[in-house]
This record gives C-alpha cells, structure tokens and sequence, in this order.
C-alpha cells in the first residue's frame, strides 16, 4: 500500500447477477469485472453482498463443503490482485474461530488485506440471517492506500443514528472518510425511493458520501434490481445504474477538502411501478428458466387475461422460439376463447398446439363411475377438467424438457379460486405477485411498451378482446369469475389490506366495505392456505408475498369477528410494562 493518502480514487462498481452456489462461475464473473475495470484504469472494484456464494445462499451456507469452495475462490483472487490491478471488495460467508459471517474482504496486493463481518443480520419479510450467519462486531474503518474506508454490509445502514449497534455511528466516529455499502436487495414496489432516503439519511447524520452496491438478477422468488447509486456529503447523486440490468462503471472520486466527492457519473431515469413490475416478471422468469438450465416453457393459453400475458412475459423473457403454449379445449370452451388464444400465439409468434381433453375427462369420468354412483355431480366433476389439463402440460414438460408456467394471479391464489393439480401444476409463476386488475393493467401497459432487452415483438401483443371480455373458467355452461367472487376491484382491494396491511375486518369495514363480503374473503384466504403451500414459486413485486413473507398456519381456526372485544384499559393488569402491552394490543382484534 502507498503511504501517502491518495488524493484520487478510480472506484468501479459491479452490478452483477451472481448465481447461488456457482462459486467457480461467480469467481469467473469477477475476474471479467476487474479486468474490465482494470481498462478503465480503476484502483479498486467493489461488489455485492456476499458475491461469492450468491445471494440469499439460505441454508446452503452451512454445508462446510460450500463454505470452503468460497474461501477458496476468494484467496485465488487475492493472490491475483498481485498483478497491479485493481483492489478487489467482495462479499463472502466466511468461517471464522466456529462461526459464520456475512463478510466483505478487501483484496490487494496479492493478499487478504483486511475482513468485515455484517452486525446487523435482518430477520424479518424476506430475510432470515440470525439463522445462518453470526452478528460481527462494530467495525472500524479499513485503510486502502491511505483512504479510510467504512464498509457497512447492506443491513447495517438501516439502523438509525443513536440506535443499538449503528454501524454507520461507529465508523464515522473511526474516522471513515467514504462508506462503500454491498447489498443484496431485492425488489417491491417503491423500494428504490425508500433505499434512497435510509441512504440519504445516513449521509445526512455521517456527513459521509456513499456508495451504494446492489446486486441484479432472479433468484427464485427474490428479483434483484440493481440500481446502484452514490450519494455525495452534500445528499446529491453522483450516479444512479440502470435497474434491472448489469453494469460495470467506473467512478471518479477526489478529495474536495476535508472530504471525498464524486464526478458526474450516469444517471439513469427510474421505471414507473407498472413498468419495473413487468420488467421484474421477466427477469424472473428468464433467470428461473436460464439458472435452472431448462430448454423452455410451456403453458396452457386459455384465451384468458392470465395465461396472455404470462405468454407475453415468458416471450420477453426466452424468445418465441423457446415458448410452446397449448390450448387445451373442452365443450364448454367457447369459440371466441379459440379465436383469442390463436390470436396472442401468433402475434407472439411461439409455437401453438391444439389438444382437446374430452376424452381424457371422459376416461377419467368412467374409471370413477363406480365410486361416484348415486352421486349429483358437482364442482369434483369441474375440477377434472383442470386436473386433465395440468396432467397434458407436465407430459409436454416431460417429453421434451420444459417448464411448465402456471398462470393463476394472486387474487386467485388468495382465495382458493384454482385446482391443486391442475391448473396449479407448474414449475414458476411470473404473476403468482399480481392481483387481477394489476394483470390487465400489465397487460395494457405491455401493449403499448416494450421493455429494453425483451424479446417479444413490438406494439400490441394482447388482443383487446381478452382484456375487455368477462373472466371465466370455463368449466360449466355460462360461467364466470364473478358468479363465485367479488368484482375483482372490490376483491383487490379487500385482499390488499388483509395481505399487504393486516388490517382488521372492522378497519376495512369502516372504510366503506361491506362487512359480510369481508368476513367471506378473510374466510377464503385462511382456507387457502393449503393450496398456497404447494403452488409454484413466482415472482415477488408487493411488499408481502405468498411465500416467503407471509407465512400463515394451516391449521387454524381464528377468524377476524369484525368487532374489536377488548378495549384499553378494560383488564386489570399489573406492572407498567404488561399495561403498556396490553395498551397496544387493545387496539387491535382479538
């Protein structure tokens, strides 16, 4: 290292889709980053949290056999720093005295320059860090050619200043001149604003400029946006990435002062929340398929809302070539059904098969005669239909090595409006995230937009009668979705406040609803629950998925009455801190 501090840093940031347990890959996409760097004359290149392994590794990280694979390729890259290049921070697990950190390595001079444990591990929504890693200790700030460097792990800028354990605090304190910050954040809506202002509030407190690393990819339900930026001392943005896609950029930093500040770098203008949403479905899909080394997808093409614009996505996401779509007819497939789902495979321009199940259903209709004699048929009859449909679709899947793509939307899957093992058979769900309206809201926005990189074809690609005519299973006679469910812009907004806000029966009743279509969601949603356990993954857009953010019982029994039974202040209970326990949840239904 120099002596005398560097008045001048080159700092190349690496937005990449890392893939979990690709250590050797991983490996390989840092040495391309660097050595790209490396000819835009960088002094050190910085990456995501925990690059190496691939983010969340869960618990893949606890095998010893992965944790040595990461420390291996993170030593080979050390030794390789030798070379005069650039500097190397990369993020890693690393095993340290029996326990596991989430850390992040400065790599020069041929060796492990200094190692940085993650203090705060997030254990809420999505994240569940306290499982596998071990909190570090408030760090210090690490020295690289004189510049002292504050390297807070994703996490540990959430806190705020005068918080337990504030990372940022301490460093600044330390003596930090510049915070670097690796992420791993993925996307909901709204989550490159609410980055932007913890961010912004960090510098604010510090008086630090920063760097802020994101990683970009799918990682089964998780998207990655990457949208890296960097904030000067004064709050003004330096840079902001594109979102959604990889870059390697190099910075041009210099001491102004008594401090360090950025040279105008790009400035990518954000997507409008329709627009990451979509863009999210994509790439979730594509890096699904592609990571998983699938040849494609099928999907059954209903002449529906749902399975159009999961067509479109899946479009986007391989190229038509790579997308065979299936309509899978019955007598109470109407025509204009066979007319629509013609219409969207050939503007996709994706291969495009006709199977008819009548005979499958009556095969299935004749081994179960005996078993049902005596017996009205009913909704068991229904679902055979979709039970024959899903079982053509894993055979495609079978026979020539593609994924299936189940189309059922959120609103759907929160209320148990599908058939285990039928139209839920599938292998990845690109609008399992997305409520009904939010589909046809998608869809029209794809017709008239395109995003960058898609591969679908330009302008309209879902005929205006799929969007415009009344939404049907079509498993009986004149049937549509509303014979059985709210309007869906009624039932959407009901399930957004019991999903996303876990609002109470009399709250979304005071708000204008009306309280028995209420309590007959909530009802469905819990009864639910079972299905939601064996649907596909898909891919994550709101603040509170099915999946890996709610995670409700199956077995249970309480329902929301709709009235608030207990009040503050109505029990007797001793001691100021049970009051104010209690204080708080008499506020809320029991």
């Amino acid at each position: 290292m120099n002596a005398r501090p560097a008045d001048r840093l080159a700092i190349a940031v690496a937005q990449l889709n890392a893939v979990v347990g690709d250590v050797s890959g991983n490996l390989e996409r840092a040495r391309a980053a660097r050595a790209a760097a490396a000819k835009d004359h960088a002094d050190i290149i910085a990456f995501s949290e925990l690059f190496i392994a691939g983010y969340p590794p869960e618990d893949l990280v606890l095998k010893p056999a992965f944790q040595a694979a990461c420390r291996s390729a993170v030593e080979a890259l050390a030794r390789e720093t030798a070379d005069g290049g650039p500097a190397v921070l990369i993020g890693t697990p690393w095993l340290e005295e029996g326990k596991l950190y989430n850390a992040y390595v400065l790599l020069a001079d041929g060796g492990i320059e200094a190692i940085r444990f993650k203090v705060n591990l997030p254990n809420y929504g999505v994240f569940d860090e306290k499982r596998v890693f071990t909190p570090g200790p408030l760090p210090g700030p690490v020295n690289f050619r004189g510049v002292r460097l504050g390297l807070p792990v994703c996490e540990d800028t959430w806190t705020d200043w005068g918080d337990y354990e504030n990372v940022v605090e301490c460093l600044a304190e330390t003596g930090a001149e510049l915070l670097i910050v690796p992420n791993g954040s993925p996307y909901w809506r709204d989550k490159v604003e609410v980055r932007l202002n913890v961010s912004v509030a960090r510098v604010t407190e510090s008086g630090l400029p920063l760097i802020y690393i994101n990683e970009v990819g799918g990682q089964d339900e998780l998207v990655f946006d990457g949208a890296s930026f960097a904030l000067n001392a004064d709050r003004s943005i330096a840079f902001q990435l594109p979102a959604f896609r990889e870059a390697v950029v190099t910075t041009q930093w210099s001491r102004a002062g008594a401090g360090w500040r950025c040279a105008p770098g790009p400035i990518a203008p954000p997507d409008d929340f329709d627009q990451a949403d979509y863009t999210a479905c994509v790439l979730g899909l594509r890096d699904y398929v592609e990571k998983n080394r699938f040849k494609g997808v099928v999907l059954g093409l209903s002449g529906g809302a749902d399975s159009a614009l999961c067509a479109a996505m899946a479009t986007d996401a391989l190229g038509g070539e790579r997308v065979r779509c299936v309509m899978l007819p019955y007598r109470y497939t109407s025509q204009e059904s066979l007319d629509d789902a013609a219409a969207v495979a050939r503007i996709l321009g994706v291969r495009y098969d006709i199977v008819p199940i009548e005979s499958a259903v009556r095969g299935l209709d004749a081994a179960l005669a005996g078993v049902f004699a005596g017996t009205p048929a009913d909704v068991t009859e229904e679902n055979l239909q979709s039970r024959a449909r899903g079982t053509i679709l894993m055979a495609i899947s079978n026979k020539f090595g593609l994924m299936v793509v189940t189309t059922g939307n959120k609103s759907e899957m929160s209320v148990g409006y599908a058939t285990l093992y039928g139209d839920m058979n599938g292998g990845f769900n690109p609008i399992k995230d997305l409520y009904k309206t939010e589909v046809y809201r998608l869809a029209r926005l794809r017709n008239r937009w395109k995003p960058e990189g898609a591969r679908g074809p330009e302008g309209q690609v879902i005929p205006e009668n799929v969007l415009t005519r009344a939404p049907s299973a079509e498993l009986r006679e004149n049937q549509t979705d509303q014979d059985s469910l709210p309007p869906y812009d009624v039932l959407d907004a009901i399930l957004e406040r019991l999903v996303e806000r876990e609002e109470s029966v009399a709250a979304i009743t005071a708000a204008g609803f009306d309280r028995d279509t209420v309590l007959k969601v909530e009802r469905l949603l819990y009864l639910a629950e079972y299905k939601r356990r064996q649907a596909a993954p898909g891919v994550k857009v709101t603040l509170k998925n099915f999946g890996r953010d709610r995670r409700y019982p199956i077995v249970n029994r309480f329902l929301d009455p709709g009235t608030i039974t207990t009040e503050p202040g109505r029990f007797p209970v001793k001691g100021a801190v049970q009051g104010t326990a209690m204080a708080k949840a008499g506020a809320a239904d029991f």
